[in-house]
């Protein structure tokens, strides 16, 4: 692939690039430049994860190295328990390394790195206290405010949370970090402050975020608007028929998460989204582009309970070969 190919790869689906014209410039610079995606130890990895990683398998077909931090301390700084971090980091590990092997990702070019193993570090220590010289509480809360659960009487870690994200682009020596639009203000909060401390700002990629399936927000802690990894077919067909898809209208976690992971993963391999139906009632549906479900899916042509029923299908052989049994032991040390 030459640049502008490499680069559209790694633009399709994103909302926003922090800025794209760097992004390109990287492109011309490095044949194997090195992003970074984290996520902290908290909650249980949902199929949600899917769209950032199916991303990062995107940025691997670009000729990118990989780092896929798993926060702990940023996790305990968000509520975990201290005790289970090391617990929660393999949980994490194993949940989505399965995740990449069902998206087909070469794991040669990525490269798991627990935050603690540099965290603790003096150098790493210092500069945290120089960022927060230079940062007010304000400036911190404000940076952190989508990511972090403040609640009425903030901690103090939620307000460290910003400045260790935002050096942990320097400590791990990566061109690009990734993440969803949750993350936008942390993000814009690191290119602003690691100039000062004399490094180099970053660019940044960010994923729109997807809706649960019953709400605006895929929540680790509420199971219906979330399906798990280890959920059999009943018990994703039975979330997926509970989720929220009024007729006509697209703006709704089914909608998205067929947009931007099931279509996407049939495109890529040349393959059709089947709807399956009686003959009293048309007969199959098959489609190559999302842009023809969600024009028949407006025009009421096609039913909601039709599509929850080939989307719950898909879903339900994404996960067939997620080791549940090596999962669950891991969890029951982790939760």
């Amino acid at each position: 692939m030459d640049v502008d190919e490499r680069f559209e790869l790694i633009k399709r689906n994103t909302q926003e690039i922090v800025k794209e014209d760097e992004l390109k410039d990287l492109l011309g610079r490095k044949k194997n430049p090195v992003v970074y995606w984290g996520t902290s130890v908290t909650g249980k990895p949902s199929i949600a994860y899917l769209f950032p990683l199916l991303k990062l398998n995107d940025f691997v077909k670009a000729g990118f190295k990989v780092k896929v931090l798993l926060a702990d301390l940023h996790g305990a700084l968000d509520g975990t328990e201290w005790s289970v971090l090391e617990n929660r980091y393999d949980y994490y590990k194993e949940s989505i390394t399965q995740m990449f092997k069902v998206l087909g990702t070469d794991l040669n070019n990525v490269e798991f790195v627990q935050g603690s193993t540099y965290q603790l570090k003096p150098e790493f220590m210092y500069d945290v206290l120089k960022m927060a010289s230079m940062n007010s509480i304000n400036d911190c809360k404000r940076a952190a405010a989508e990511v972090v659960k403040f609640g009425e009487n903030p901690h103090l870690g939620g307000l460290v949370y910003p400045i260790m994200q935002a050096l942990d682009e320097q400590y791990l020596n990566v061109d690009v970090q990734f993440g969803g639009m949750d993350q936008r203000k942390i993000l814009m909060f690191a290119r602003e402050n690691l100039p000062k401390l004399g490094y180099d700002a970053r660019v940044e990629v960010m994923n729109p975020m997807i809706p649960g399936l019953i709400g605006k927000k895929m929540s680790s802690s509420d199971s219906k608007s979330k399906i798990d990894l280890f959920d059999d077919e009943k018990t994703i067909k039975e979330k997926i028929n509970k989720a929220d898809c009024v007729e006509g209208n697209p703006e709704n976690g089914v909608m998205s998460f067929l947009k931007y992971v099931i279509m996407v993963l049939k495109q890529d391999k040349g393959e059709k989204f089947v709807v399956e139906r009686a003959e009293k009632w048309g007969g199959n549906l098959e489609y190559s582009d999302y842009d023809e479900i969600e024009n028949d899916f407006v025009k009421k042509e096609l039913h909601p309970q039709d599509l929850k029923i080939a989307v719950a299908k898909e879903i339900s052989n994404l996960l067939k070969n997620v080791d549940v049994k090596k999962l669950n032991k891991l969890a029951e040390k982790a939760y």
